[in-house]
């Protein structure tokens, strides 16, 4: 699956969030999040620019790989992700094959929905708040219309398109931004 992924900081979400709701957005939850990132010890991802986190989401767990940003102006890239049933032991598992956890980021997302999009406005520990829009394809085909469709859609919201942020969460907690 390509994620394709337009991400900005938010000053008032508030704000932000009347404005989704008056283009037609419906909440569809909130959820309460906790990412841990691992490092391998065969290469560094920060370099690669790819990601591996264990996701505990309320009473669910999963396994994402992501690959590294396929442009210079969105957060798109390919995303792998599996529902597991244990997240220790998976960590385990991982750090058994030299997996090490760098960080863990803690968030509260409110999730919408309208049309293609996936709205997530994200209240994150330490860093701020934020909207992610994405949308999921199937392939890379065509994913640049995407990317500025989204543009198009975070104008309307009163956004520049150059306040947008490419870092992930991970990279602003380290300091990378």
């Amino acid at each position: 699956m390509i994620e394709v992924e337009v991400k900005a900081r938010v000053d008032d979400p508030k704000h932000i969030e009347r404005s989704m709701i008056a283009l037609g957005a419906t909440p569809i939850g909130i959820e309460n999040q906790t990412d841990t990132y691992y490092n391998a010890s065969s290469r560094d991802f920060a370099k690669t620019d790819e990601a591996l986190r264990i996701r505990v989401q309320d009473n669910k767990y999963f396994l994402t790989y992501k690959g590294p940003k396929m442009d210079t102006v969105s957060k798109t890239r390919k995303e792998f992700e599996v529902e597991i049933n244990d997240a220790n032991n998976i960590g385990d598992i991982l750090s058994s094959l030299g997996f090490s956890p760098v960080a863990t980021i803690v968030k509260k997302r409110k999730r919408y929905r309208i049309g293609d999009f996936f709205i997530a406005l994200d209240s994150v520990r330490n860093l701020g708040d934020f909207i992610e829009i994405e949308i999921d394809l199937k392939d890379s085909r065509n994913y640049g219309e995407k990317v500025e469709i989204i543009f198009k859609f975070i104008e309307k919201l009163g956004i520049d398109r150059a306040s947008t942020v490419r870092e992930s969460y991970l990279e602003m907690f380290l300091g990378k931004r």
